[in-house]
């Protein structure tokens, strides 16, 4: 079976959040900082951002990366940040 490979136009120069996510493989331009960020100002982690933690963390890690994943993880465990995958779950278990 023979694939037809389509060639999108590149605007050039790219921007620099493109070029990172192509660099890492990061197609959303976010970093795991700023999503803990995100979830620690909102109290909230979404299904979708526990995704995309989960992608970035297969990924290349840095210091940064794992404190502040760390940090992330201590403030679910304390009651601080709320799972949104937890809560779904909680739901059908008393369903």
């Amino acid at each position: 079976m023979t694939q037809t490979l389509v060639r999108q136009p590149l605007a050039f120069p790219l921007p620099q959040a493109e070029v990172q996510a192509r660099v890492t493989g990061n197609s959303s331009g976010m970093e795991i900082r700023d999503i803990v960020q995100q979830a620690l100002t909102t109290g909230y982690l979404s299904v979708a951002a526990e995704n995309q933690l989960r992608q970035l963390l297969r990924c290349k890690l840095n210091a940064d990366d794992l404190n502040s994943f760390w940090t992330l993880q201590n403030a679910v465990m304390t009651g601080c940040v709320k799972q949104e995958s937890r809560e779904l779950q909680n739901m059908t278990q008393t369903d």
